[in-house]
């Protein structure tokens, strides 16, 4: 609640007053032991008497960057929003000057364009010292007009950005302004009636037609047009040289952009690099492994023919070492199946048919050596009987 801006404050420059100054510096304020024990609290008649025990003014100052005193009350003004009657009171005050300053501060951050000039132009004439306390934490002398001069000129003071004011020659072609006067100007025209009058009339006359012709160039607005003249010089080549920086650390953010964005590339050309050689690993891996468990399938399945066949080998050979006997049982024994085509009716093979027949042949007893007997078998088997044995 303490540092809220008052709710019937108007906002400045189309945001919250307390938004002028920057949000770094307005935490320290808050933060700072002055802000919360001397500045609670205060009100527009009240903030007078903290604004009269001012003896220095700046913006922060030491290690911890410590805003002082004087910034504290400017802050306190902008969540307080006096009236306008009361800052140019506060201007207008000879005796605390201070508070004059503390005034054209707040009025500078505050105030329209043509309000900052016609309140603070008459503070050029203001000479006294001032203490001002630096960021080493040491005290400076300076004085009320360079103060001024400084509010109107530079966009930065006391840690805190000013905000953006007209020129003051587009305010005299607007019509807003009248020409700046110098206050020397009236002493100056004292001294040249002075002169005249002890001077005899013949020269006057010619002095008339002088003054006439160079009134326009008299000393102080020579001054005030050269003092005019270099302050916008002045004006113009801070403006070139910030425009200058500005475009810069523009280039350098460019070409810090462009360096960064090439090595984002590299570094995604060797992640990529990475994931395809790694890819690459992988698949070589798995070739690999395929050609050796096929390696091993074939020496496995050649293994297996290699004991097969010399089982068979060794089976063989202890066949036919066993004889021929084997043989002929194992023939004997075996029976081959049916082939198609073959003429038995029973199945048998053509061979093992003719060697019965053979066999019946001899059994018959037909082919005995002796043709009588022979005979007498082949009468026989017609008729059904057995043949002879002899």
């Amino acid at each position: 609640m303490a540092n809220r801006t008052d709710p019937a404050a108007k906002s400045i420059r189309g945001t919250n007053p307390q938004n002028l100054v920057e949000k770094i510096l307005r935490s320290k304020i808050y933060q700072n032991t002055y802000w919360k024990e001397q500045c609670f609290g205060l009100t527009a008649e009240t903030l007078v008497d903290k604004a009269m025990e001012l003896d220095h003014l700046g913006g922060t100052y030491g290690g911890n960057r410590k805003p002082t005193p004087f910034m504290c009350l400017v802050m306190k003004m902008l969540q307080i929003q006096p009236e306008k009657e009361i800052v140019i009171e506060f201007i207008k005050n000879d005796d605390y000057k201070y508070v004059r300053i503390l005034g054209a501060f707040y009025l500078r951050l505050t105030g329209s364009d043509t309000d900052v000039y016609h309140y603070l132009e008459p503070l050029y004439n203001d000479y006294r010292k001032l203490r001002r306390k630096l960021a080493d934490g040491q005290f400076s002398l300076t004085h009320v007009d360079e103060v001024i001069d400084e509010l109107l000129t530079t966009d930065y003071s006391c840690d805190i950005a000013m905000p953006r004011i007209k020129k003051r020659w587009t305010l005299e072609s607007l019509g807003s302004l009248e020409p700046r006067q110098s206050a020397l100007e009236e002493d100056f025209d004292e001294e040249e009636e002075n002169e005249d009058n002890e001077q005899p009339a013949d020269e006057l006359e010619e002095k008339t037609h002088e003054k006439d012709y160079y009134r326009g160039r008299s000393p102080a607005r020579e001054r005030d047009r050269d003092r005019r003249r270099e302050s916008h010089r002045h004006r113009d080549r801070d403006y070139e040289r910030e425009y200058d920086r500005d475009y810069d650390r523009e280039r350098g953010r460019g070409r810090d952009r462009d360096r960064d964005r090439e090595k984002e590339r590299d570094r995604d050309r060797e992640r990529d690099r990475d994931r395809y050689r790694v890819r690459e690993e992988k698949d070589y891996g798995r070739e690999r492994e395929g050609r050796e468990r096929e390696r091993r399938d074939r020496d496995r399945d050649r293994g297996r023919r290699r004991s097969y066949s010399r089982s068979r080998s060794r089976s063989r050979d202890r066949k036919e070492h066993d004889g021929g006997d084997y043989r002929k049982r194992h023939a004997r024994s075996s029976v081959s199946p049916r082939r198609h085509g073959d003429g038995a009716e029973d199945g048998e093979p053509k061979r093992k048919k003719e060697k019965k027949e053979k066999k019946e042949k001899k059994d018959d007893g037909t082919d005995h050596p002796d043709p009588e007997i022979a005979e007498a078998n082949r009468i026989r088997a017609s008729l059904g009987l057995k043949p002879l044995r002899m």
